[in-house]
């Protein structure tokens, strides 16, 4: 059967190699994001990667007006659909602190935004019985810490949020699943310095396809992840809340 992705956020460098994997393997690709520039390169080259399907749709977090445009294009691909959200941005902490306006986008990119396409899209998924959801969400989303308290509390309402989708849609043969890296070698970590347990693009993306593969529910990548998370989710608050980390 043939399967159709929606990659939102698709230009994010994860996103790109996602996108590519795809096409090798003969999915078709709506490549959804800001750049329309970088998505029609992205879409050419999965097309020639064999992507029966590799077309550029404007997205935007922040423009619910964009999200039914590109519910529509993959309502008229046959076969299954399937969507992977890689949408997010990081605000450094003190930039927040500053000007606390910077709440609300950060919010909007990496929770409510992809939140609110997605129950727009859950209707049609259903309708056909299969696909996937991937769910790029985020350690920073297991406690919220000193360095990235909002971006790490948008990533945990996104992981619950997608926890209740899994719930619901599982019942009629969509799995869900949910993604929570630790730093990954991208734009949105370049200028942070070496950071511990660090992984590639590519390293994640083997880790995403095998949890889809796999039907897998919540993945940690690096895998080592899930153990740093369950040693910081220990620590007492009153020792916690003096810990800078």
């Amino acid at each position: 059967m043939s399967e159709t992705w929606i990659i939102l956020g698709a230009t994010s460098t994860m996103a790109r190699v996602f996108a590519r994997e795809l096409a090798g393997r003969g999915d078709g690709v709506l490549l959804a994001g800001r750049d329309m520039v970088e998505l029609e390169l992205l879409a050419q080259d999965c097309a020639l990667r064999g992507a029966p399907i590799a077309e550029a749709i404007a997205f935007d977090a922040r423009d619910a007006a964009s999200f039914a445009p590109i519910i529509d294009r993959a309502a008229q691909a046959d076969g299954t659909i399937s969507a992977a959200v890689f949408v997010g941005s990081m605000p450094d902490q003190s930039d927040i602190d500053a000007d606390p306006s910077l709440v609300d986008g950060t919010v909007i990119d990496s929770f409510t935004g992809p939140a609110r396409f997605l129950q727009m899209l859950a209707p049609l998924m259903e309708e056909r019985g299969a696909g996937t959801v991937v769910g790029i969400s985020s350690v920073a989303g297991d406690r919220g810490r000193l360095a990235n308290y909002v971006y790490g509390a948008a990533k945990a309402g996104f992981s619950t949020y997608l926890s209740g989708l899994r719930n619901r849609m599982g019942r009629k043969g969509v799995h869900v699943v949910t993604v929570k890296p630790g730093p990954v070698d991208t734009a949105m970590t370049w200028g942070l310095g070496k950071m511990p347990f660090m992984t590639t693009p590519e390293a994640a993306v083997t880790d995403i396809l095998k949890a889809v593969r796999k039907r897998r529910n919540v993945i940690y990548t690096a895998g080592i992840w899930r153990i740093v998370m369950a040693v910081i989710r220990s620590v007492p608050e009153p020792i916690f809340k003096k810990m800078s980390i």
